[in-house]
């Protein structure tokens, strides 16, 4: 699916039993249908009826396999006690049929496990839940298994890590649909983070104090607001009220990128939504988001997203 496309792009969520209520709903609020969003969702399981889920709860499902038939996208919701049994061989046939057919296949948590069942993931990166990364890589040992991440996109099969994580790997799928206009639209209707990179640590360690946590929040909300001025190490830290290299270390375990390479990576969201979302010229983009010259903004598109400001454009304009 080209991101110029706005024919409504068909999810299904698949409800394995034991399923995690949480991890269930991500998929199908972020994509939920409205204006706004070209996308269609529909919430099956191995058949239709009822699903026994997890932390008390379950599911009516009114469609069974044949959902992910016309899907697009296939999320894997996580589920519980995933290690024990793969899933029926029904269910693990579907996936390799839909994946066979073009559909992306997309696990939130330790619905990895099942995506891992189908032997999609011999030989690729995969992650789940921090929890159950061991029990991943005992399982299945032919997945090369990173448990230092959020996200990881191996094209046509994505996993998660935590739940938290699914809306990272959701406003993920967006934004490579769509561009980052319409992802930060839908963060903001959820309340979320525009943008967490999949290399992002999972949790924060120990040794990290939460106050000094929040407190980077604080200096990146800060730095989003001031992409324009001249952001340097020592400028960030001074907001932050902490040595340039106690911030570039602590930086470097909270996002994954060092303090420049996020702000680097802010400019040119920024620079794309202006791209999607105004008439502006590539020059005046440059200087609005810090970069100062549109040879300097083709250059990092180049790099980073591997097109030019002017193909961008015209692939993701509204």
């Amino acid at each position: 699916m080209t991101g110029a496309s706005r024919t409504n792009h068909q999810i299904a969520v698949l409800v394995l039993e034991g399923a995690k209520p949480l991890d269930v709903g991500i998929p199908a609020q972020v994509f939920s249908r409205r204006p706004s969003m070209p996308y269609e969702v529909r919430v099956c399981g191995a058949a239709p009826g009822l699903v026994t889920g997890g932390d008390g709860l379950s599911y009516h499902v009114a469609e069974g396999l044949d959902a992910l038939e016309r899907a697009d996208t296939v999320f894997v919701p996580g589920y519980r006690n995933p290690a024990d049994a793969d899933p029926p061989a029904v269910v693990v046939d579907a996936l390799r049929d839909a994946h066979a057919r073009g559909a992306r296949l997309a696990a939130i948590s330790t619905g990895a496990f099942a995506l891992a069942a189908t032997g999609l993931l011999d030989g690729r990166r995969a992650t789940t839940h921090w929890h159950y990364t061991r029990a991943l890589r005992e399982k299945h040992p032919l997945v090369r298994v990173d448990e230092n991440v959020l996200f990881v996109d191996e094209g046509g099969v994505l996993t998660s890590a935590g739940a938290a994580s699914g809306i990272d790997l959701c406003l993920h799928l967006v934004r490579r649909d769509h561009g980052v206009g319409l992802s930060n639209h839908v963060a903001r209707r959820l309340v979320a983070a525009p943008y967490r990179s999949g290399g992002q640590a999972q949790y924060v360690p120990r040794s990290v104090p939460e106050p000094l946590g929040d407190l980077f929040a604080e200096t990146r909300a800060w730095a989003l607001e001031h992409l324009a001025e001249r952001l340097t190490l020592e400028v960030l830290a001074g907001n932050a009220r902490v040595s340039p290299r106690t911030f570039s270390r602590r930086f470097v375990e909270e996002t994954g990128y060092t303090p420049m390479q996020w702000v680097l990576r802010a400019r040119v969201d920024l620079a794309r939504e202006l791209l999607e979302r105004s008439d502006l010229g590539v020059e005046h983009i440059a200087h609005r988001v810090g970069l100062g010259t549109a040879a300097n903004l083709r250059l990092h598109f180049h790099r980073i997203l591997g097109t030019s400001p002017t193909e961008y454009r015209h692939t993701f304009s509204a």
